[in-house]
């Protein structure tokens, strides 16, 4: 009698799982920006939407040591939802550059995801 099991033909594939996520295309379409993800997920985000979730600490603010911080007001104009470019960030994030000026952001992956 054998102490090993035999494999399952139906056994999920943990290497695939294990994985880490990355961002496999970016293009810019209309007034969207279309991410194609390596676990074949595609998202269509709004450019607007994208720019007001801008994490960066001149849209979101600097938390002091304790974690606490206040938003400062943020003023668009024209041209603060208009995409002038992107660039992809190590493994983890894309930097998003718009046409007033503003590219200081770095949307990691993982918020990338949890948008909608």
């Amino acid at each position: 009698m054998s102490d090993s099991i035999p494999p399952s033909t139906s056994a999920p594939q943990w290497e695939n799982l294990l994985q880490p996520l990355s961002l496999k295309a970016v293009a810019p379409f209309g007034s969207e920006l279309a991410l194609s993800w390596s676990d074949s997920l595609e998202q269509f985000l709004s450019l607007e939407m994208l720019r007001r979730a801008c994490p960066c600490a001149v849209c979101c603010g600097e938390p002091d040591v304790m974690g606490r911080g206040d938003a400062p007001s943020r003023k668009y104009k024209p041209g603060s939802f208009e995409l002038k470019g992107y660039e992809f960030i190590g493994g983890y994030g894309l930097k998003l550059s718009w046409a007033d000026g503003h590219a200081t952001g770095i949307f990691s992956y993982t918020l990338l995801r949890s948008l909608k």
